[in-house]
């Protein structure tokens, strides 16, 4: 049967050797690639079926799994998120594929997923005047969330995007080409254009307007506009506090937002920041410590061993000059996500909503005692210092939720580091809450270790992220099979590890034995 759509089509690939149909995306000859509208051409093999074959098989699937008529009484239940593409809303603000994503939400419902994460972009809202914004497309994704019955975490975004190419509003663009150091720029000159420097927060570089201001108009603009959806539809609020909307400085080269796993450079080389760590040096007695980044630290795609700054015995970093720049850095890092906070809670401090922001599981390089991809990201974080403690104690002042990345990570690394932040997390009482770096699309380690990981104290956890990848036959059933694994971890005590409790949630109105009587009828 084929589901008869304008535009993109919503499809249901049925596997090899299984009765389920698999719910996917597609158009003739077009499909997602990444969280790209691509041309496909015959890559989309597949069956066509009706979107009802997906809501019978997923309530006979439920009924027929196991079932405790006493239901496991732990702590509450995680819940489960997936990420809309990230060009959702177009940056001439319409909706793209618009019809497959409905249909999406509601295979997400079906499935028992809590809610969605809606990407919101600056440049998007208010591509061309500080005083001028449209929230129209992004209005009509929080209708559709409300009509598919899920929760809605908006993400304010207020960084630029390389995939997809959204960067900042063409008029701070335009601010950006008459003054180039409101911008990052790195060591040997090139700029960040998708971050504003963090030392022009509150300088009037912006049509004679101050970044701090034109972020709290923005909050205010989007408190007003979408009044009517706190606490029924919109439950979180994710802010952006720097480089790929996370707390940090864009460490990584110019055209990256993610998926580096090099050391990284110090970003301290535009004349605002150079300004400040001058005088940080003349008040320290110290003013040849004020004229740039250390010198001896590696550029982006070299060992920390070919330099003398980050080495593990020896190292710079371990110098009253090290102590002094690190420190600096990293304070400069935490006074922006102070000031951001400080703004995102007294705009939505009073609304029935959770503030989060993010915080990146920076785990390459974590064996050595200098940490150097986290001390370039501003984290200084090494050998007997805990780079996260202040971090932390922010997030608990403005009852921030952390979002930690890279729940899916393996090796040691990355358990190693997640446990050092949910440690000083639980010291200062503050919630976190997950996501996973990649699409898991080959085996079960990746979800074994999501599961492992979300099953030890998460408050949410948000799979990125939707789109043909995500429901194509090779990943659909694994994502599937993750949830319902999730589902048994909270329904079956058996199944529930020592000391936790906790699962999916499996739906944002009802309890287990209900919301199976509901996807049944």
């Amino acid at each position: 049967m084929e589901v008869s759509l304008s535009g993109p089509k919503v499809i249901v690939a049925k596997l090899k050797d299984s009765k389920v149909k698999r719910l996917g995306f597609s158009a003739p000859g077009f499909g997602y690639s990444g969280s790209n509208f691509v041309d496909l051409g015959r890559k989309c093999r597949v069956n066509w079926v009706g979107l009802k074959a997906i809501r019978a098989q997923v309530a006979v699937e439920k009924n027929n799994a196991p079932f405790r008529k006493e239901k496991v009484q732990s702590q509450t239940p995680v819940e489960l998120l997936v990420g809309l593409p990230l060009d959702t809303v177009s940056k001439s603000n319409t909706i793209n594929h618009e019809k497959a994503i409905s249909a999406g939400l509601r295979a997400l419902k079906l499935l028992g997923a809590y809610g969605v994460e809606l990407p919101v972009f600056w440049a998007v809202v208010q591509p061309n005047s500080p005083h001028e914004f449209d929230w129209s497309a992004y209005l009509a994704v929080a209708d559709m969330a409300r009509c598919a019955g899920l929760r809605l975490r908006v993400s304010l975004n207020l960084n630029g995007c390389h995939r997809p190419n959204v960067m900042f509003p063409g008029w701070v663009l335009q601010a950006a080409e008459t003054d180039p150091d409101i911008l990052f720029k790195d060591k040997s000159g090139a700029l960040h254009k998708d971050c504003l420097s963090f030392a022009v927060d509150e300088l009037p570089v912006l049509q004679g307007r101050k970044p701090v201001d034109v972020f709290e108009s923005l909050f205010r603009s989007f408190s007003s506009t979408f009044k009517d959806y706190f606490g029924s539809t919109i439950t979180e609020i994710t802010v952006s506090l720097g480089a790929n909307g996370e707390l940090r400085y864009p460490s990584f080269p110019p055209t990256t937002d993610s998926e580096f796993t090099s050391v990284g450079e110090f970003q301290c080389y535009d004349k605002y920041t150079l300004s400040q760590l001058k005088q940080a040096a003349e008040s320290a007695g110290n003013p040849l410590w004020g004229l740039g980044g250390p010198h001896d630290a590696s550029k982006y795609d070299e060992s920390p061993n070919n330099s003398n700054f980050f080495k593990d015995h020896g190292g710079s970093w371990n110098t009253p000059y090290g102590n002094f720049f690190l420190s600096w850095y990293s304070q400069q890092l935490l006074h922006h996500g102070d000031r951001l906070l400080s703004i995102a809670s007294n705009v939505f401090g009073d609304l029935p909503v959770q503030l989060s922001a993010k915080v990146p599981l920076l785990h390459h390089w974590h064996e050595m005692s200098s940490r150097p991809a986290e001390l370039t990201a501003g984290f200084y974080n090494c050998a007997e210092r805990d780079g996260y403690d202040a971090v932390t104690e922010m997030f608990a002042k403005y009852n921030c939720m952390m979002i930690i990345p890279g729940m899916d990570e393996l090796g040691s690394n990355p358990e190693s580091l997640l446990h050092q932040i949910k440690q000083a997390c639980e010291k200062h009482g503050v919630q976190v809450s997950g996501e996973n770096s990649a699409l898991v699309k080959q085996g079960t380690d990746n979800f074994g270790k999501i599961k492992e990981n979300v099953q030890a104290g998460l408050k949410t956890f948000t799979y990125q992220r939707m789109g043909a990848d995500f429901f194509s036959p090779e990943h659909w059933p694994l994502f599937r099979e993750f949830v319902r694994g999730m589902e048994r971890s909270q329904l079956d005590a058996d199944d529930l590890p020592e000391g936790n409790g906790g699962g999916v949630s499996l739906s944002a109105d009802s309890e287990a034995g209900n919301n199976r009587e509901m996807q049944a009828a």
